[in-house]
């Protein structure tokens, strides 16, 4: 799983720029809650009176507030208003300073007993000063009966009762409130300023109106700054996972086109395919969900819980529950899901791998009419895929009903013991819709984290298998210092032993000869006598595993990979072509050379025929692998691509085969032309093929058992003699070992 916050570390400046979006969209979105708790209590049921002290106060009530706080406090309150006009009745209209801060805070704390003092007076008398209290509210409960209520009111007004005596009674009265008095607080003191304002001439409504304007106004601004951090985060965490899922397929082909023959026998093609596509593709949808989901939950969940402690501690139990709930489900369905998504993988690999085997063969399974055997091949292939993505999607599909289940009970949790909370006046309306939305945005957050969870596990399964092909170590590389030959061609095999990787025994056991430029050397043996392993290990597919092989004196793993190959012309046995044109193929192995080169090469090759025949000529298109053209031109075509690069040495490993003997007669005349001043080496299967050969080396199981030209070979060689007999006449071995003598005298 870290290995793909590893891949991010390229993009650490595009991490660092949506984190900080995220904060941002975070901020917004748990600010929201916020302006809909003030929308409710404030702008609803305090009719948009927001302060906490009066902003305007007619004089007798600011005396009667100042009745209630000490003399010291008395003198500050004064201090803070200033006349600025009188009511209709005449009364002097009195309006707060502009105060610092710490003096309005200071102020507030003396006034908040006093006026909710006179809200409660306000809320509870009649218009003749009477107090109302019905029986069953909670001022009621705390304060007993209108009569009772009445006698206190006329003892605090009194003139007759003495400031301590006063102050006394207020700081009992307060206590009896108990946890109701902060919730009351605020409506009692905003009962008592929406009926000062009004005395003072004030329009409530408008003043309600302009209050919710304004916070619906500021809402609409976060909403559009919170929707531009979304799209913006979108934007980026596309781009980065894009970007990282590009630059992870270059560095996966850029290993395997590294690979020698002994990497590439440990991954099959199939396999080496589906890592390079499905598995990065996997890393790069999680790699989106990771910027967008993964970093912002948590970032949202630290903030709903800071929200909530500050909103309300008394219900935090639910949200504790929820999220201890939450996680048991999610390491439940990891521990069941986990195994199977390891497997997914693999099951995959095996489909691409049916899939692949069935098509390239698609010829010989109908010529064998096994399509009902491989259908059922693929079929299981398929089926067992199949029904492993059932399995990890069914568990999967309990999580989402699950979540949802748990949010319905969160909410209904939440507004059960909320509404007792507002009932005994512990909690507003506005509280509790504010705690019930950040409690959604915590399970959110947790819910963003499970649904990533369905992916992840795969991912981090596909990145594993990234990181295989990527940690694999290279059996065949450079070294730091390496030497250059004289680009003669001299070839010299040194007692050279060779194995598979893994394997108990020698393929090639002790061969030991000199190829020199200008001559050609065959190699002839039977079906896996080793002489296509022994050929390949000039090019370095793979490497000596005792003795060396030199050109010019130089061990091949002193030289640079790079001018070694340079010097071969190499025609494999199966041939093989790429997609574009006829031209390019030929220029495969030298983009530079002229098209004088390329038409050159062509004839040699006895390519030219077919080749003009093509309405197109050397612009005609060849499909991927050569599959538009026939096995014989196909053969051609790879001998005129090795001709063209002029190199100094040639491999052809069994590259005539088919071809028929006119046209194989005609190429390798043209080629010993060609060829004259280069070192050629040629598998051959064919006697035929090889009679003119300067030296010829039979191989059997992995040795050589004889070595020098066909007239040699036919007196002291028994197994070239078998060969010979087994592919030629008594004529034509007479006639081979008649032309040889000429050629000698």
């Amino acid at each position: 799983m870290l290995n793909i916050f590893r891949y991010l570390k390229n993009s650490w400046g595009a991490v660092l720029c949506i984190v900080a979006l995220l904060i941002l969209q975070a901020f917004c979105d748990l600010s929201l809650p916020t302006y809909t708790s003030n929308l409710v209590d404030v702008g609803i049921s305090k009719k948009g009176i927001e302060e906490s002290v009066p902003e305007y106060i007619r004089e007798s009530e600011l005396a009667k507030l100042q009745l209630f706080v000490t003399e010291e406090d008395s003198q500050t309150v004064a201090d803070a208003y200033q006349e600025s006009g009188k009511t209709d009745d005449g009364e002097a209209i009195y309006e707060k300073k502009d105060l610092e801060k710490e003096s309005e805070k200071n102020l507030e704390a003396i006034l908040k007993d006093p006026m909710m003092l006179m809200g409660l007076v306000a809320s509870v008398s009649d218009s003749d000063g009477n107090m109302k209290l019905q029986e069953d509210s909670a001022l009621s409960s705390q304060m007993g009966d209108a009569a009772q209520m009445q006698l206190i009111m006329k003892t605090l007004f009194s003139s007759e009762t003495k400031r301590e005596q006063r102050l006394t009674m207020l700081d009992d009265m307060m206590a009896q409130f108990g946890d109701m008095k902060e919730t009351m607080s605020g409506q009692m003191s905003a009962a008592y300023l929406e009926q000062e304002y009004t005395a003072v001439g004030i329009d409530m409504n408008q003043y309600q109106m302009e209050y919710l304007f304004h916070i619906g106004v500021k809402m609409l601004l976060i909403c559009l700054l919170m929707l531009a951090a979304a799209i913006s985060v979108g934007f980026l965490a596309s781009q980065t996972a894009a970007r990282t899922a590009r630059d992870l397929r270059n560095r996966v082909f850029h290993k395997v086109v590294s690979f020698s023959s002994a990497e590439m026998d440990q991954f099959s093609t199939a396999s080496l395919i589906t890592r390079n596509t499905n598995d990065v593709q996997q890393i790069q949808m999680v790699m989106v969900m990771l910027l967008r989901m993964v970093l912002y939950a948590p970032i949202l969940g630290i903030g709903g819980i800071l929200k909530v402690i500050g909103t309300n501690v008394s219900l935090s139990w639910i949200i504790v529950a929820a999220v201890a709930t939450i996680m048991c489900l999610v390491l439940f369905l990891f521990a069941v899901a986990m195994p199977k998504f390891k497997l997914m993988q693999k099951l995959v690999d095996r489909v691409n791998l049916v899939a692949r085997e069935i098509l390239t063969g698609l010829s010989v399974i109908r010529a064998f009419s096994t399509e009902s055997h491989e259908e059922k091949r693929f079929h299981k292939a398929n089926k067992d895929l199949a029904s492993t993505q059932l399995f990890t999607n069914r568990v999967m599909a309990i999580m989402m009903p699950a979540m949802m289940m748990l949010m319905n009970l969160v909410s209904v949790g939440i507004i059960w013991f909320g509404g007792k909370g507002i009932d005994l006046g512990t909690m507003s309306v506005g509280e509790m819709m504010a705690f019930l939305t950040y409690a959604m945005q915590i399970i959110m957050s947790f819910l963003m984290l499970t649904m990533i969870s369905i992916m992840l596990p795969r991912a981090g399964v596909a990145a594993d298998r990234i990181e295989e092909v990527l940690n694999t170590s290279l059996s065949i590389l450079d070294k730091e210092e390496t030497k250059e030959t004289k680009n003669t061609g001299v070839i010299e095999y040194n007692h050279v032993c060779f194995r598979y990787p893994n394997a108990e025994h020698d393929v090639i056991s002790d061969v030991s000869f000199t190829a020199k430029p200008g001559e050609t050397t065959a190699f002839i043996g039977s079906t896996g006598s080793g002489k296509s392993t022994l050929i390949n290990l000039i090019p370095r597919f793979y490497d000596v595993t005792e003795g060396q092989i030199t050109i010019d004196g130089i061990d091949l793993r002193d030289m640079k990979m790079k001018s070694l190959r340079d010097m071969i012309g190499y025609v494999p046995q199966k041939g093989t072509l790429f997609s574009g044109t006829i031209d390019s193929n030929i220029r495969y192995g030298a983009q530079e050379i002229s098209k004088e080169r390329v038409v050159k090469a062509a004839e040699i090759a006895q390519a030219e025929e077919f080749i003009n025949e093509n309405p197109d000529k050397y612009e005609g298109a060849i499909s991927q692998g050569g599959t538009n053209v026939s096995g014989g031109q196909k053969q051609r075509l790879s001998i005129a691509r090795a001709v063209a690069k002029k190199p100094k040495i040639y491999i052809f490993d069994d590259s005539f085969s088919a071809l028929d003997f006119k046209t194989d007669v005609t190429l390798r005349r043209a080629l010993s032309e060609e060829t004259k001043e280069s070192t050629v080496l040629i598998v051959a299967q064919r006697i035929s093929t090889i009679l003119n050969a300067n030296q010829i080396i039979v191989m059997d199981e992995g040795r050589v058992v004889g070595q020098g030209t066909h007239q040699q070979l036919m007196e002291n060689c028994e197994v070239y003699q078998q060969i010979a007999q087994s592919q030629l006449s008594e004529a034509e071995i007479a006639n081979s070992m008649k032309k040889e003598d000429v050629d000698h005298e």
